[in-house]
């Protein structure tokens, strides 16, 4: 996947999807981002370029407390893509 602001805009609408809010923000994050569970935030550092900000995101989608299944076919074919893709990085690992 190729790290532009219309793929960023995909991961931000993904979320929105599985009802989290995406926000960038100044903080002192050891990874770079913060989910706040209890309110479905997702905060990541607001100085991040746009790859930054889709690893972050790619990262939190399956710690993410929502059911895929209730997603629209685009989104739900987007999020299989994305898990797919993160599990096989994880085995180059």
């Amino acid at each position: 996947m190729k790290y532009t602001r219309n793929n960023l805009k995909k991961l931000e609408d993904l979320c929105a999807a599985l009802s989290y809010k995406v926000r960038y923000e100044q903080g002192h994050f050891q990874s770079g981002y913060c989910v706040v569970s209890s309110k479905n935030i997702i905060v990541i550092n607001k100085f991040f370029d746009i790859e930054g900000r889709m690893n972050c995101l790619i990262e939190l989608l399956p710690e993410l407390k929502a059911d895929p299944d209730q997603l629209e076919d685009d989104y739900k074919e987007f999020y299989k893509k994305l898990i797919s893709m993160r599990s096989m990085q994880e085995i180059e690992m």
